[in-house]
């Protein structure tokens, strides 16, 4: 059973460190202020962290990080190949004989990866779930649930002596897919506005026909160039959205970018209009300028972070309801392309003041 005493974190000198954050793409960038602000606390750690293998792709070439340590959940079955997958995957935790572990996931799973490390400092938040609480020597309190995730999570950096006044998002975007992303997007005009139009929940997904009247503001009014941006299942939606945009071109780069690739085509445009999502938490942390869509989530726990980040929020009277599937989406009516090209429009000028949902359809 972990017990609560984050003073005794204060002083530690570890030199070999693991954090362990496998999932979701979001969730992962939240976490990366941890790592940059745990580095300069630490600059001779060697410090490893555990992701989901299809993620590892944001880590690797991390300028804070020596080593990446990829989870392929897909084999973690209660199968014999899974247990004998799972078996290994700990004993090799446990090879590396870290000094210090810390859970950021705060479930069963990366609880079990803690304990099974045998490092003899675990060290989680307080209001981890599903037992995984049990698997850590320390538990760091949390702020009040609606606090964002990144200042959640940052209050464990801050438990080791940490300074997390300036939270820093570093990027692993090398050199040649920053060329890249420079060259595919060099014929567009400027300003340059991304399109993200995908999420994993129905009830995030503001409707590509909206996504589309935003894109066709912006190359009428500002002369804009309009880029696509996707996983490959999002091609349905992306379609959608190309027809809504009629005879106006886009570049459309759904399924084609890497998550390094994608990042590279974040920092490099004007600004990134996207769901509540994985890519606009990672668009958020290059820098650029995004503009989140908010209909059934709240902002204050799981907005875009930073100063060049704003969101744009339903103010039908369920939201935020944080549920998945809703026979009724009428936050989708609610929430028109008219609100939020205004605040597309205010990032586009860089300073302008942003409507919130408060301010009239006008």
């Amino acid at each position: 059973m972990s017990v609560d005493r984050p003073a005794a974190l204060l002083g530690l000198r570890p030199e070999r460190v693991c954090l362990i954050k496998p999932s979701s793409l979001g969730d992962v960038v939240h976490a990366l202020p941890v790592l940059s602000a745990l580095r300069v606390l630490w600059p001779e750690a060697h410090f490893s962290w555990v992701v989901n293998r299809g993620l590892r792709g944001l880590l690797d070439g991390h300028p804070d990080l020596d080593e990446v340590i990829p989870f392929d959940r897909s084999k973690a079955k209660l199968t014999p190949g899974g247990i004998a997958s799972i078996s290994r995957f700990l004993l090799d935790l446990r090879r590396r004989r870290f000094d210090l572990v810390v859970d950021l996931q705060g479930l069963l799973r990366s609880g079990v990866m803690a304990g099974a490390s045998g490092a003899p400092i675990r060290v989680g938040l307080s209001d981890a779930r599903e037992g995984a609480g049990y698997f850590t020597t320390h538990q760091v309190p949390t702020p009040g649930p609606e606090s964002h995730a990144v200042d959640r999570l940052l209050k464990v950096a801050e438990a080791f002596g940490a300074d997390i006044s300036r939270p820093s998002f570093r990027a692993a975007i090398g050199p040649e897919d920053a060329r890249w992303a420079r060259e595919i997007l060099s014929p567009l005009p400027r300003p340059v506005l991304a399109l993200n139009v995908g999420a994993r929940w129905l009830t995030k997904r503001w409707p590509p026909e909206h996504f589309a009247e935003v894109g066709r503001r912006a190359v009428e009014e500002r002369g804009a160039g309009l880029v696509l941006v996707g996983a490959p299942e999002d091609r349905p939606l992306v379609d959608a959205l190309k027809v809504g945009l009629g005879p106006i071109e886009a570049l459309d780069l759904c399924g084609q970018t890497s998550l390094p690739r994608l990042a590279a085509v974040a920092e490099e445009v004007d600004v990134f209009l996207s769901n509540d999502t994985g890519p606009l938490h990672l668009a958020a942390a290059t820098g650029t300028r995004v503009v989140g869509v908010y209909t059934c989530t709240s902002p204050a726990r799981t907005g875009p972070y930073g100063v060049n980040a704003v969101a744009v929020t339903s103010c039908v009277w369920c939201a935020p309801s944080f549920v998945r599937t809703c026979p009724r989406l009428e936050c989708m009516a609610e929430l028109t392309p008219d609100r939020v090209w205004r605040a597309v429009e205010a990032q586009l000028d860089a300073g302008s003041p942003v409507p919130s949902c408060r301010v009239g359809e006008g």
